[in-house]
């Protein structure tokens, strides 16, 4: 199959993921984390980008982005790897790859998405068994939103006033939300509705759509190219 691009939208949130090189370990202490976290905090003011969610886990990262602009996530993502990598190999007098290629990104539906995709990055660790709850995890954005630490990455999410984050995060997940958007970002593919893909098609003066048998039904993925 031929490559699929990346589709940026300067405003929009995109759901982030890079992985270690082979899966290998990016993070095995507690300094590797601060490091990375230090180095996003930098450098999403330089380039103009919103921190929405974050999770590091111990072989990936999970962002939820937001950039003012279309050059805004590559240019972060590209100094993030780069920093990390530089920090790693010369603590371990090493030289080499940290991370596995290029990073996924799935372009995400504001209005029907964004909670959910919030929700599923933040819900990482305990997928992966790490722990039994969001707020036992400390490399990840749950415990920011809740108040529970004095770290200050986070911008303002657009359509959570009003809500408890700590009760939608750990409440009823609807059915098939997970896979949805694992497989969206696996394949660079847009998380949202067909109105929302509708919408974005009208603004590119393009097809995004992947044609299927039958009606597409308002909540899957509408894939992108």
């Amino acid at each position: 199959m031929p490559r699929i691009g990346r589709l940026v939208m300067p405003e929009y949130p995109h759901h982030i993921v890079q992985r270690g090189h082979d899966r290998n370990e990016v993070f095995v202490e507690a300094a590797d984390y601060r490091y990375y976290l230090d180095t996003l905090k930098e450098f999403k003011e330089v380039f103009g980008v919103r921190l929405y969610a974050y999770c590091l886990m111990t072989n990936h990262v999970h962002l939820l982005l937001a950039p003012s602009d279309h050059s805004g996530i590559g240019q972060l993502m590209k100094r993030l790897a780069g920093r990390q990598t530089r920090y790693r190999n010369k603590l371990e007098k090493r030289c080499g790859t940290l991370w596995d290629g290029r990073y996924k990104s799935s372009l995400v539906d504001v209005d029907n998405y964004l909670m959910a995709c919030v929700r599923y990055i933040e819900l990482n660790p305990v997928r992966a068994r790490m722990v039994d709850e969001p707020g036992k995890f400390q490399w990840s954005s749950y415990r920011e939103r809740i108040g529970k630490t004095s770290v200050r990455l986070l911008d303002e999410l657009p359509v959570e006033k009003g809500v408890n984050h700590g009760a939608f995060v750990e409440g009823a997940i609807p059915d098939g939300e997970w896979e949805l958007i694992r497989k969206a970002v696996k394949s660079n593919h847009i998380t949202g509705s067909e109105k929302f893909c509708e919408r974005i098609e009208i603004a590119l003066g393009r097809r995004l759509r992947q044609r299927t048998p039958g009606r597409p039904r308002e909540t899957e993925v509408l894939y992108g190219k």
